[in-house]
C-alpha cells in the first residue's frame, strides 16, 4: 500500500541580502509572508526602492523567466534588481500609485467588468422586441438559444447575445463607433478674426489645410474677398462656410513666384476643408493641424450612450441598458436586487446567479467609496484615487493565491471613511493565501499592518537604511523609530503655518469689492454648511479658478473648472500649480452650455458654483440645464454668486425655489440652491425640495 506524503510550505519570509537599488545601503531585511507588511519612512528614504525596486522587480522578473521563451518574446522584459541575494520571493503584482489613464473606449463599467454582468442580464432576462417592434415577455428560451416567436405578428427571431449589447463590439452606435461623442467642425474657429479680409487670410482652414488658391475660387463664387469678413452679407458668409462644390475657372498667380496661369478648380468651402483634412489624418501630427477647428459633442444618434438602437431596445423592469448605466452604483446595486423577483418563477434561479455575480463585484467597489459613480462614466475622467480603488477591487475579485501584492500608497485619494474598505480588501487578499507589501504615510493604514519596516533616517543619501522593524506595538515603543510616536498617539500635533497665496486674476474680474464680499459669503457657506471631504466640485464660469480651488482647499477630492476663455484657462492652470492643487482638478476650455450637454448623465457633483462675469440673467436657465443633465448629486449644493443685488428679481437672498420641481422629477431628494449677492453678502438658509 503506497503512502501519500503531504508537503507543507514552511517558508515564512522573503530574505533580502545586499539590496543597493537607488539609495539603499546594502540593505539586509526579512519580509514576512502571508501578512500585511508596511514600509514607512520620510519621503525619499527608500521605501519605494525596497518595495518596487527590489521586491516587485524580482518577483515579476522571476515569474516571467519561468514562462516559455515564445511567451516571453511577447512580454516586456524585467531587469534584474541590484541585490546580492533574494530568497523565497513569490510572483508579484504591483498596484501603482498612479494607474495609467485608460483610452476613450473605457468606462467605469468596463474597467470594473460590472457591465459584463449587466449585458448578460439584458441578453438572458430582458423583454426583447421583434423586428416589427412588439415586446415579448421574458422567457427561458432566450438562455437556451432558441428562436423566439412573436405572439402578435408571428415573426421568428433570435434575441441579441451579450456581445451584441457591447459598445466595444457589435452593439456600438454606428455613428460614433461606440465612443459616445462625435467631432464636428466648430464654426467659431474658422474665422478667428473677422476684421481681416479673405485676401488677408480671414478663413483660417484655407491658410493651413488647403491651397491658397481657394481664395481665388471663392471670389469666383461671388464672394467679395477684399472687404473685412464681418461686412460680408449673410449669403456670402454662407458660401464661405457651406458653399457647393462647384468647379470654377480662375486665373492663379503664385505668391512666392512670378508664375501664373489659368486653371479649373473645385470649390472647397471652409467646413468641408476641415472635414476633408480630418478624413485623411493618419498620425498625431496630422490631428494637431485639424483639431483646433473641431469640437467634441455627444453623438446625435445615441445621445452619448455609445450603444446602437438595437442594443438599447431590451427592457428589464421597463428600463433599457443605457438607462441603468446612468444610475449611480449604489442605486444600481439596489435595483439589481429587485430583478429576480420581477421575473417568472422558472427564470429566478438563472436571474439570481447573474445578479449575485454583479453584486459580488459591486460589493468591494461600494466598500471603497465608489458608489457615487455611474457605469457609463468615462474612465479618462476618473481621478487617480478612483482608478487605484478600481485596481484594488479587481485584485480581490480575481481570487488569486500565493501572490505578493505591492501597493504604492493605496490611501492616496481616499476619504478617511474609506480606509475601512481598503483594509477589508487587504484582509481578503491575505485570507486567500497572498502576501501584501504596502508603502504609505497614513498612520491609519500603517496601524492595520502586521509588520512595519521603517526606512531612514532621512531622505536621499542620508536614507536607505532600515532604522526599525517589527509589529506596530513594538515599533510604537521603539526609541529608534521616527513614526513610532505617531502610531502610539504620543507625538505632539504640528500645525503648518497658514500662508495666503495670492492668485493671479483676470482683467476686470476678481477685483470688485462687492464681488469679494460675495465670495467671502460663499466660503463661509462652504465652511459652515457643507462637508466637502472627498467631494466633487464643478466651477462653471471659473474665471481665475478661485471658487473651485477654494473647494479643493476645503477638502474636496476633485474639482472640474470650466471657462470658455483660453486666457482664463491659462490663469487657472497657473493658479492650480501655484497652490499645488493641479493633480486634483480638471481644467477645461468650454462654454457652460456645451459642457453641460456633453456631460449629461456622466457626473455627480456635490457642489456646483455659478459665477458668470456678466449679469446673471441666464442663471435660472443654467440651473435647469444642470438639473436636467443630472449633474447634481443627492443632497448637493448649487451656489450662485453675483456682485449685483437681486440679479434675478427673486428678492434679495431668496433661493431659486421655483426649480425644485425639477429636483423632484429627477428624484434627487434633498438638494440646495443658494444665491449669494453683494447686497446681502449672505446665503439663504437652504431651502429643500
Amino acid at each position: 500500500m503506497s503512502e501519500t506524503k503531504v508537503f507543507k510550505n514552511t517558508i515564512q519570509k522573503i530574505q533580502i541580502h545586499g539590496a543597493r537599488v537607488h539609495n539603499l545601503k546594502n540593505v539586509n531585511v526579512d519580509v514576512p509572508l502571508n501578512q500585511i507588511v508596511a514600509i514607512a519612512g520620510v519621503s525619499g528614504s527608500g521605501k519605494s526602492s525596497l518595495a518596487l525596486g527590489v521586491l516587485y522587480a524580482e518577483g515579476s522578473r522571476r515569474y516571467l523567466e519561468s514562462l516559455s521563451t515564445y511567451t516571453r518574446r511577447r512580454m516586456t522584459q524585467a531587469s534584474k534588481a541590484c541585490v546580492d541575494d533574494i530568497l523565497h520571493v513569490p510572483a508579484a503584482l504591483a498596484l501603482h500609485q498612479r494607474p495609467g489613464v485608460p483610452g476613450i473606449r473605457s468606462t467605469f463599467g468596463t474597467g470594473t467588468e460590472l457591465l459584463n454582468s449587466l449585458r448578460l442580464m439584458y441578453s438572458r432576462l430582458a423583454s426583447h422586441y421583434c423586428p416589427n417592434g412588439h415586446y415579448l415577455a421574458p422567457a427561458l428560451a432566450v438562455a437556451a438559444g432558441k428562436e423566439l416567436v412573436c405572439p402578435e405578428c408571428g415573426i421568428r427571431f433570435f434575441a441579441p447575445s451579450a456581445e451584441e449589447l457591447a459598445f466595444n463590439s457589435q452593439g456600438a452606435c454606428r455613428t460614433c463607433n461606440g465612443t459616445g461623442t462625435v467631432r464636428t467642425v466648430d464654426l467659431n474657429t474658422l474665422v478667428p478674426n473677422d476684421s481681416l479680409t479673405i485676401d488677408e487670410g480671414a478663413v483660417a482652414p484655407w491658410n493651413t489645410l488647403m491651397w491658397s488658391l481657394m481664395t481665388d475660387v471663392c471670389r469666383e463664387m461671388g464672394v467679395r474677398t477684399n472687404v473685412p469678413f464681418k461686412e460680408l452679407t449673410k449669403q456670402e458668409k454662407d458660401i464661405v462656410f457651406h458653399g457647393p462644390a462647384e468647379k470654377k475657372h480662375i486665373f492663379y498667380h503664385a505668391k512666392n513666384s512670378n508664375q501664373a496661369g489659368e486653371l479649373d478648380f473645385t470649390y472647397f468651402n471652409a467646413v468641408y476643408t476641415v472635414e476633408n483634412a480630418l478624413s485623411k489624418v493618419k498620425d498625431e501630427k496630422g490631428m494637431k493641424r485639424v483639431e483646433k477647428f473641431l469640437k467634441q459633442e455627444p453623438c446625435p444618434d445615441c445621445g452619448g450612450t455609445r450603444l446602437s438602437e438595437q442594443a438599447r431596445a431590451p427592457r428589464v423592469q421597463g428600463l433599457s441598458l443605457d438607462q441603468v448605466c446612468q444610475m449611480s452604483l449604489s442605486d444600481l446595486a439596489l435595483w439589481v436586487d429587485t430583478v429576480p423577483a420581477s421575473l417568472p418563477e422558472a427564470m429566478r434561479p438563472l436571474a439570481q446567479s447573474i445578479c449575485e455575480s454583479f453584486q459580488t463585484s459591486a460589493k468591494r467597489l461600494l466598500e471603497l467609496g465608489l458608489g457615487y459613480l455611474t457605469l457609463d462614466r468615462a474612465s479618462s475622467t476618473l481621478s487617480t484615487g478612483e482608478r487605484q480603488r478600481m485596481q484594488l477591487a479587481r485584485a480581490v475579485r480575481n481570487r488569486t493565491t500565493g501572490v505578493l501584492y505591492v501597493l504604492d500608497e493605496p490611501s492616496i485619494g481616499l476619504h478617511p471613511s474609506n480606509i475601512v474598505g481598503l483594509t477589508g480588501v487587504m484582509q481578503d487578499l491575505i485570507a486567500d493565501g497572498n502576501s501584501i507589501v504596502l508603502v504609505d504615510h497614513d498612520t491609519q493604514i500603517l496601524s492595520t499592518a502586521d509588520w512595519i519596516i521603517e526606512m531612514g533616517p532621512e531622505a536621499g543619501a542620508r536614507g536607505g537604511r532600515v532604522i526599525a522593524q517589527g509589529p506596530v506595538a513594538e515599533l510604537a515603543a521603539n526609541g529608534s523609530s521616527q513614526i513610532g510616536p505617531f502610531l502610539s498617539g504620543q507625538a505632539p500635533s504640528i500645525a503648518r503655518p497658514q500662508q495666503s497665496v495670492r492668485l493671479d486674476t483676470l482683467e476686470g474680474e476678481m477685483t470688485r469689492p462687492t464681488t469679494e464680499r460675495a465670495k467671502e459669503a460663499v466660503f463661509s457657506i462652504l465652511r459652515a454648511r457643507t462637508d466637502l471631504s472627498g467631494a466633487r466640485g464643478l466651477d462653471l464660469f471659473a474665471g481665475c479658478g478661485q471658487l473651485g480651488l477654494e473647494a479643493l482647499s476645503a477638502g474636496a477630492a476633485h474639482a472640474v473648472l470650466v471657462d470658455q476663455s483660453r486666457e482664463a484657462v491659462r490663469v487657472i492652470e497657473k493658479n492650480a500649480a501655484q497652490t499645488r492643487l493641479a493633480d486634483r482638478c480638471t481644467i477645461l476650455c468650454s462654454d457652460a452650455a456645451s459642457y453641460l450637454r456633453s456631460r449629461r448623465g456622466h457626473e455627480a457633483f456635490d457642489c456646483i458654483f455659478l459665477d458668470p462675469p456678466y449679469a446673471m440673467r441666464a442663471v435660472a436657465a443654467t440651473v435647469e440645464d444642470i438639473l436636467r443633465a443630472r449633474l447634481l448629486a443627492p443632497g448637493g449644493l448649487i451656489v450662485c454668486e453675483s456682485g449685483e443685488p437681486d440679479p434675478l428679481g427673486f428678492g434679495t437672498g431668496t433661493a431659486l425655489s421655483g426649480h425644485f420641481s425639477l429636483l423632484r422629477e429627477a428624484k434627487y431628494g434633498k438638494a440646495y440652491i443658494t444665491l449669494v449677492t453683494a447686497a446681502s453678502a449672505t446665503g439663504t438658509g437652504g431651502d429643500e425640495s
